[in-house]
């Protein structure tokens, strides 16, 4: 079993930043490819970025490109969420996910392993 423990959300005005982290604990072996998925309120859970394990490639949409940056410290099992230049739109349960698999993918059914989520909130 492997858990995944999501912290660093809350209330930002626009404009603002936040950085969100996931731990990462118990089969961490299993923690490839992660990514950082959101759900906003009578939507569908989408895409937001992802890293894979070994050479660290990066993958955003395109609405969080230049402005969010996600890392990962594979030593600690920690994968991280750099927020910046925070708009009303962010605002959404950000969820940190991993696969098995060392690819990434952008659909969320790809993924088996989830955390709780964190709640994100940008006022405009």
């Amino acid at each position: 079993q492997v858990d995944l423990v999501e912290s660093g959300g809350g209330l930002v005005q626009a404009g603002g930043s936040l950085r969100l982290s996931c731990a990462g604990s118990g089969h961490t072996w299993r923690l490839n490819a992660m990514a950082w998925f959101r759900q906003a309120p009578g939507k569908e859970r989408e895409f937001v970025a992802a890293i894979t394990r070994v050479d660290r490639s990066t993958y955003y949409r395109d609405s969080v490109k230049g402005r969010f940056t996600i890392s990962r410290d594979n030593a600690k099992n920690t994968l991280s969420l750099q927020m910046n230049s925070l708009k009303p739109e962010d605002t959404a349960v950000y969820f940190c996910a991993a696969r098995s698999g060392g690819d990434v993918r952008r659909n969320s059914a790809e993924y088996d392993i989830w955390g709780q989520g964190t709640q994100v909130t940008v006022s405009s």
